[in-house]
């Protein structure tokens, strides 16, 4: 038996309609003109849900860093545990992307584990099968007490029937808003916890998923792995969780979890519009400010990641701009010489800050923050 999808309060309809109205509005912004740095916007975006979803699991790798290991540096400074978890997660990642407009997509038990093998396959072993439903019980430990189990998943045995349940549930639709059934689906999954490891982020990329099948925005538009991410919301995301009880009790009314997730759908809408018009000015400013110091166009994707993410690397530049390495050195060495970059780091994993003449219009721009309130308080 899996949980009943509640019925929406006012609020909760209120709330989805506007979020709704948000993701309309930002898929019309990005069909309309071309923008040269939409593609680069994409792959951040990518990086923050990797970045966000690995580091509740305890993997912390930073959102630009995984920028950098999606563009294949070589020299990026984690360690290889959490370098093995960056990329598994991107595979997967980039996987579920392309199935948004498959038109013969369907769930199965098999494709659920062959996703867990692309998530879990590196650290295969008798203690943790990856592609395979667990064999024994499993617990989610309490953060304050390793000792104490916060939540026990269903015994091992019901764990085929228990997904057979959810794939149909899945393959069905029942008329119910996609946004809900993809937070339903969430809580599903993760209350099954039917694999001995990775459940969480098994559980994330599958409501994300379910997104990106809905069609409204890119697959990179629909993930709100970022927003979960955030320290603090990652502790309520926790506590939500915690509250249904330490035990699978599939009759009980979710709809705090629905009100939680509706509420991280539209500030994750809000937040990703924001860095999206900031993308914009940001960009525009640095058309104007290469005019007057006489470089080439193209340098103005190095300063565009400089500007919104610190810093940039000689790879990703050159990745960027299909420019040879002697192009993309010299590039930036030019602007080294001219202040507007520092250099910094061993040469091979150099990095790229701003220099004291880099245009603080632009700096200035991508580092103004948003406030981003809650949409049950209005």
């Amino acid at each position: 038996m899996l949980h009943p999808t509640p019925a929406l309060s006012g609020a909760d309809a209120r709330i989805l309609a506007e979020v709704d109205r948000m993701r309309d509005e930002l898929r019309r912004n990005l069909q309309g003109k071309p923008m040269k740095w939409a593609g680069r916007f994409r792959r951040f975006l990518t990086a923050d849900a990797v970045s966000a979803s690995n580091s509740i699991e305890g993997f912390r790798v930073s959102t630009v860093d995984v920028e950098d290991l999606i563009a294949g540096e070589p020299d990026v400074e984690v360690s290889d545990e959490n370098k093995a978890e960056t990329l598994a997660y991107v595979q997967m990642m980039t996987y579920l992307q392309t199935l948004h407009d498959v038109d013969d997509f369907a769930y199965s038990k098999g494709f659920l584990n062959a996703l867990h093998w692309m998530l879990q396959g590196h650290r295969q072993g008798e203690r943790r099968p990856a592609g395979r439903w667990r064999l024994g019980p499993v617990y989610v430990t309490d953060s304050r007490d390793q000792g104490t189990a916060a939540y026990t998943a269903p015994d091992a045995e019901l764990v085929p029937t228990l997904t057979r349940e959810l794939v149909d549930w899945l393959n069905t639709d029942d008329g119910t808003h996609p946004l809900v059934r993809a937070a339903m689906a969430h809580l599903h999954l993760v209350s099954i916890h039917p694999w001995a490891d990775g459940n969480g982020r098994m559980s994330r990329s599958l409501q994300t998923l379910m997104i990106a099948r809905e069609g409204i925005l890119a697959p990179e538009f629909s993930s709100i792995e970022g927003w979960l991410g955030r320290p603090g919301n990652t502790w309520e995301y926790y506590r939500v969780l915690g509250r249904r009880g330490n035990t699978y009790r599939p009759d009980q009314d979710v709809s705090e979890w629905i009100r939680f997730n509706l509420t991280a759908y539209h500030q994750q809408t809000q937040t990703v519009y924001a860095r999206w018009v900031r993308s914009g000015a940001v960009w525009g400013k640095l058309e104007e400010y290469i005019v007057g110091i006489g470089m080439d166009n193209r340098v103005i994707s190095a300063l565009h990641d400089v500007a919104m993410s610190g810093r940039v690397r000689r790879g990703r530049y050159e990745q960027a701009e299909g420019l040879s390495h002697q192009q993309a050195q010299r590039d930036l060495r030019d602007l080294v010489a001219l202040k507007v970059l520092e250099p910094g780091g061993k040469t091979r994993a150099r990095l790229y800050t701003p220099g004291t003449a880099f245009p603080a219009s632009a700096l200035d721009i991508a580092r103004t923050p948003r406030a981003i309130g809650n949409p049950y308080e209005k």
